[in-house]
């Protein structure tokens, strides 16, 4: 029996108009969500990515703005142009799109990011935070995503067991920890390249959740069948019969493994779009706490 396709694109317009109306709330309370983005050089694929949280923003009603910096720019003047953000009352959240160039080391840029503005989620404290389990800590989009579909889909987590194929800081581990938390309360099997016979592994998963981008690593014969399997890659893979002159695949055989998973994302369409539907919504939320501190300091000032 075929995998059921999990629809992103449609969980995701759910979700960005749900912000659009509490940013038109709070944008009639006199706070309008800003979210600004940085740009540093000339990469393609973060052009197109950039592009469209932007076309997000408009959308939504948010304020945003795009601050593009040669790829010669030093680490100091990248500093210099977060510090600006982070004192600018109308911005709320601020990302810096990665990659970074080669003389310019992401940790310290994304530790110069304040922490209530860090809606990507990538700060130490923020992640700390997320670790666990505090509200305060701001969860990175994608793993965010990848918990509300779960949530949308009805798939159940409660004691399964989760193998996730990867270990960065931006999706797999913030997500085992999502995973792992009272309530969903699942298994999580981490895995990464140096993991020997991967397969051994991905056909024990109830929830299989891969993102290391490498087309096609996963195949039929490595999944479960009726396992929900979540498709985080995107790798542009040249094709010349495409106007485009390449096509975007995931890290899945999708027509292979839909044909025995219960569950799958597609790519693009899956987990793509809901990686900026939670942007947004961290990015609202990051308004609504600077909203609710200032309202709160006027009635005090007022003696309400």
């Amino acid at each position: 029996m075929a995998a059921k396709i999990i629809d992103g694109a449609a969980c995701g317009r759910e979700i960005r108009a749900e912000v659009a109306a509490e940013t038109a709330r709070l944008a009639a309370e006199g706070t309008t969500p800003g979210l600004a983005v940085i740009l540093v050089g000339a990469d393609p694929a973060s052009e197109v990515y950039v592009r469209s949280k932007t076309r997000a923003c408009h959308e939504a009603g948010m304020h945003d703005r795009l601050i593009q910096l040669p790829g010669s720019v030093t680490q100091d003047e990248l500093f210099g142009a977060i510090d600006g953000l982070n004192a600018d009352p109308e911005i709320h959240g601020i990302l810096v799109q990665l990659p970074l160039p080669p003389h310019i080391h992401p940790k310290a840029v994304l530790e110069r990011v304040h922490p209530s503005k860090d809606v990507d989620g990538f700060h130490p404290l923020n992640v700390g935070r997320a670790f666990v389990g505090d509200p305060r800590g701001f969860v990175p989009a994608t793993p965010a995503g990848i918990m509300e579909l779960l949530r949308h889909e009805r798939i159940e987590t409660h004691g399964r067991h989760v193998v996730i194929v990867g270990r960065s800081l931006i999706v797999s581990k913030p997500l085992a920890s999502l995973l792992m938390a009272p309530g969903p309360n699942a298994t999580v099997t981490l895995t990464h390249r140096h993991t020997v016979d991967l397969a051994q592994h991905t056909r024990m998963a109830d929830i299989l959740v891969v993102a290391v981008g490498k087309p096609g690593l996963i195949t039929a014969d490595m999944v479960k069948p009726g396992a929900a399997v979540f498709d985080v890659g995107t790798t542009r893979v040249p094709d010349e019969k495409h106007a485009k002159g390449y096509v975007i695949k995931g890290d899945v055989d999708f027509d292979a493994v839909a044909e025995k998973a219960g569950w799958i994302t597609p790519v693009p369409g899956g987990v793509g779009p809901m990686t900026i539907a939670m942007l947004l919504r961290n990015t609202v939320e990051a308004a609504m706490r600077v909203h609710h501190a200032r309202t709160k300091g006027e009635r005090r000032r007022m003696g309400v």
